[in-house]
C-alpha cells in the first residue's frame, strides 16, 4: 500500500495529537517497507542501572507501529492497540537513543498487524522485538 503520510506529516500529527510525548520521538524514515523512529532517551526513560526501561521500550514499539499504520491509512487518530507482545532480548546500551524499525505485515479493513525491532542506536543486534495488532475504526 502506498505511503499517504510522510515524515513531515507524521511529525506534525504527533505534535498536534500527542504533544505531551511528541518531543520524545523523532520520525526518521518512512517507506513502503519500513518506518523508523527514534526514542530521544531522557532521564524519564531510565531504570536503575542507567538503561532504558521496559515501559519506555514498549512505548517506542507502540508509537512506531501506530505511525507505520497511519503512514498508510492517513491521520486516523482513533486507531488503537488491541494486542502487543514484546520480547526483551538484551540490555540496551546506556546513554544511547533507541531506534524502532516497524513493518506493517497485514493491513486489513478493521485490523492491522505488524512487527517492530528495537535497537540501541549504532548497534546491529536488536534489544527487543514486539508484535502488535491495531484496530482501525470504521470510516464515517
Amino acid at each position: 500500500m502506498a505511503i499517504v503520510m510522510d515524515v513531515h506529516a507524521l511529525t506534525g500529527f504527533l505534535a498536534a495529537e500527542f504533544a505531551q510525548v511528541a518531543k520524545d520521538f523523532t520520525v526518521l524514515a518512512v517507506t513502503e517497507a519500513l518506518l523508523e523512529v527514534r526514542l530521544n532517551v531522557g532521564t524519564q526513560h531510565l531504570r536503575p542501572g542507567g538503561t532504558v526501561s521496559g515501559p519506555s521500550m514498549f512505548g517506542l514499539a507502540d508509537v512506531a507501529m501506530y505511525l507505520a499504520i497511519l503512514s498508510r491509512i492517513g491521520p486516523v487518530a482513533l486507531a488503537v492497540t488491541t494486542n502487543c507482545s514484546i520480547d526483551f532480548m538484551r540490555k540496551p546500551a546506556a546513554g544511547r537513543a533507541l531506534i524502532a524499525q516497524a513493518r506493517v505485515l497485514k493491513l486489513g479493513r478493521v485490523l492491522a498487524v505488524g512487527d517492530v525491532l528495537l535497537f540501541s542506536e549504532g548497534q546491529t543486534a536488536p534489544v527487543a522485538r514486539a508484535g502488535l495488532t491495531y484496530a482501525i475504526p470504521p470510516k464515517t
